[in-house]
C-alpha cells in the first residue's frame, strides 16, 4: 500500500463548511452604511472576504475613514448571530464528507471561537468537530499569514507538509500555500460569483480547484506523496 500524502484536513469554515459568506458580509455593509459608509456586495466580498475581524476594522478605518468602535462589533455580533440561528446552511454534501474522510480533521478560520462554534452547532456539524477547532485570535497574525495552519497543524500533531488545507478565499489559499501545506480551493458556495472567487482564485494556482464537496474524500486519497494537481 503505497504511503499517504495528507494525515490531516484542515477545514475554513466560512464558505467552506457552511454558507455563510453572504450573510456575512450583507450584515456588515448594513451596519457601517448606517455610518455613511456605502460599499457594494462585490467590494466588500473583495476586500472582506477571509479576514479576520481585526483586520476588517483596520482595513474600513484605513480606507473609508471610518472608526468601528465597541458599539459597532456588538450590533455586527448580534445581528449576525441572529440571522445564522435563523438563516445558516451547512454547505451541501459536507457531512457526508467528513464522515467519509479517513484521516483526521480540525477547523481554523478566522473567526472568533463563539462565532465558529455557533456557526457548527446551527449546522449540526459542531459534534464532527469536537475540541479540534482554532480560531484567528489564537495567533498573532491572522491570514494571509500562515500562523493560524501551523498553529492547527501543531496542536493536532501533524508536519504542515503533510496536511491538506481546504479554503474558499485568496486570504486563507495565500497562508496555506506559505504553511507550505497542500491546497484544496473549494468553489461552490453561493458567494462565489458575486466576489467574482473563480477568477481570482484560480490565478493564485492552487493544488486543486473543485466545487462539489462530495468530491473531497476521493481527492485527498488521491493525493500521493510529492503530488500536486496544479
Amino acid at each position: 500500500m503505497r504511503n499517504r500524502a495528507v494525515d490531516l484536513v484542515i477545514f475554513d469554515c466560512d464558505g467552506v463548511l457552511v454558507d455563510s459568506e453572504p450573510i456575512s458580509v450583507a450584515v456588515l455593509l448594513e451596519v457601517i452604511a448606517e455610518d455613511g459608509v456605502k460599499i457594494s456586495p462585490e467590494e466588500g466580498y473583495r476586500i472582506f472576504l477571509g479576514r479576520s475581524l481585526k483586520t476588517i476594522v483596520e482595513t474600513i478605518a484605513a480606507d473609508y475613514g471610518l472608526v468601528i468602535t465597541s458599539d459597532h462589533v456588538t450590533e455586527i455580533r448580534q445581528r449576525l448571530f441572529e440571522r445564522f440561528r435563523r438563516d445558516l446552511q451547512p454547505t451541501p454534501g459536507i457531512a457526508e464528507a467528513l464522515a467519509a474522510l479517513k484521516v483526521p480533521f480540525c477547523v481554523a478560520s478566522s473567526s472568533q471561537v463563539e462565532r465558529i462554534e455557533l456557526s457548527l452547532g446551527v449546522t449540526g456539524l459542531l459534534e464532527s468537530f469536537g475540541a479540534n477547532v482554532y480560531s484567528s485570535t489564537m495567533v498573532r497574525n491572522g491570514k494571509p499569514a500562515p500562523d493560524l495552519f501551523l498553529h492547527a497543524a501543531r496542536a493536532m500533531g501533524v508536519e504542515p507538509a503533510r496536511c491538506a488545507v481546504v479554503e474558499d478565499s485568496p486570504a486563507g489559499i495565500e497562508a496555506a500555500g506559505r504553511a507550505g501545506m497542500h491546497v484544496l480551493a473549494y468553489l461552490g458556495g453561493s458567494h462565489v460569483g458575486p466576489a467574482d472567487l473563480r477568477r481570482r482564485v484560480e490565478a493564485m494556482s492552487p493544488d486543486l480547484v473543485f466545487d462539489r464537496m462530495a468530491l473531497l474524500p476521493s481527492l485527498i486519497d488521491r493525493l500521493s506523496p510529492g503530488e500536486s494537481f496544479g
